[in-house]
């Protein structure tokens, strides 16, 4: 990888994803359905508009490395360091004005996330980790923007636990049916966030996302977050989360092994 200062290029994909996608935020924009008649699945023009400006920098500066988006192509997947971009992590909540979406920009190195941001540039908000430790930077009670490392907190049981997921409707095939064995468990369950979810768990203030039919472009970016800020991210297997799929991140090792527990029983 040629030297740059990782950090400030990402925050330079984050600017002009950014500034491409807040003049639509809140309009009377159009949003197509990519579903081909299925469950509605929305793009929008400031989708489109902040992949292409990532794009264009990531192959001005590194025209060498691959490119997985979801709103294009896939460019040399295969490559030793490859950009996985998602603009609008959330379009049903960009669409609907509310505030819970962020742009997704995660980088892996042999296939491994090492490095991964969610902006929301409406917030001002920005999470960042790189797996071994994670920050947030947003606007004080003074407006000035401040910073504090992130940390997962500790819960040692599935009764004490607060689990979110975006909705059901969203969880795939046969894995409703263990999800709710889990949400059954814990003290709180809440549906919404998107992205915000996993944030919210780096935070320390959520113990639980689980989800399934996820892309890596939904993923990527938010391992080294959770992992940065102590928690623990995987597939219902306990595998691997950088492919997508089945998905769940927990803030503490003992509710994570509780309910991979509950939803291997299928």
């Amino acid at each position: 990888m040629k030297p740059i200062d990782l950090a400030a290029f990402v925050e330079e994909l984050a600017r002009v994803s950014g500034e491409a996608i807040l003049p639509f935020f809140r309009t009377a924009m159009h949003a197509a359905d990519k579903s081909q008649g299925g469950a509605f699945d929305p793009v929008t023009e400031a989708d489109r508009a902040a992949e292409v400006a990532m794009r264009r920098l990531i192959g001005r500066d590194f025209p060498g490395h691959g490119i997985v988006g979801e709103e294009f192509d896939d460019v040399a997947p295969g490559s030793e360091f490859v950009w996985v971009l998602d603009p609008i992590d959330g379009t049903k909540s960009f669409i609907s004005g509310m505030p819970t979406w962020g742009t997704l920009i995660g980088l892996t190195h042999n296939g491994a996330a090492v490095y991964g941001m969610m902006r929301q540039p409406f917030t001002r908000e920005t999470f960042v980790g790189d797996g071994r430790s994670a920050t947030w930077r947003g606007p004080g009670l003074n407006g000035q923007q401040i910073e504090r490392r992130l940390h997962k907190r500790a819960c040692a049981s599935l009764s004490d636990a607060v689990l979110m997921t975006t909705h059901p409707s969203l969880l795939v095939e046969d894995t409703l049916i263990p999800f709710r064995r889990v949400e059954e468990q814990v003290r709180l369950s809440r549906y919404g966030g998107d992205c915000y979810s996993y944030c919210m768990l780096a935070a320390g203030h959520v113990d639980l996302v689980i989800e399934s039919g996820l892309k890596p472009f939904d993923i990527v970016a938010l391992i080294p977050i959770v992992e940065g800020a102590g928690g623990i991210i995987t597939d219902w297997s306990g595998g691997p989360a950088v492919n997508g799929g089945a998905i769940i991140a927990s803030g503490d090792e003992r509710v994570h092994e509780q309910a991979l527990a509950l939803l291997a029983q299928g």
